[in-house]
């Protein structure tokens, strides 16, 4: 089944080598921003069936863009599993209060990428 997945990093190598993985991989259609404000934007407009969201990223943060899109009744329901390097056991406590999916550690296998979002979500 094809599934639209939008990739939120401010870094631009790091968007391509995932949607390169998620469309090679698993023929997904892959929408892209680099801020958290573009995400919201695009998360509102477009059928998204998951979102991967940067930790880190200047000016609005991941934690900020994944209060905002659980805040709007539009994006509240779409699953968000978040992208971090913070890969230290302290740091992914920090994440379980969080309502997300999953957490995924970077850098990620861009081939596996798919296979590891179907997991999360039960998609397999």
């Amino acid at each position: 089944m094809s599934r639209t997945i939008l990739v939120v990093d401010d870094e631009e190598d790091v968007q391509a080598i995932a949607k390169l993985g998620l469309e090679m991989g698993a023929g997904w259609h892959v929408l892209t921003a680099d801020s958290g404000q573009e995400a919201l934007h695009v998360a509102a407009n477009s059928p998204v069936d998951v979102i991967l969201l940067d930790i880190m990223m200047p000016d609005m943060d991941g934690r900020a863009t994944l209060q905002q899109l659980k805040a709007n009744p539009v994006t509240k329901s779409i699953p968000v599993i978040l992208l971090t390097a913070k890969v230290q056991e302290s740091d992914q406590n920090s994440f379980t209060e969080l309502d997300v999916a999953a957490v995924f550690a970077k850098p990620f296998r861009p081939l596996k990428l798919a296979m590891q979002i179907s997991q999360a979500l039960g998609w397999c």
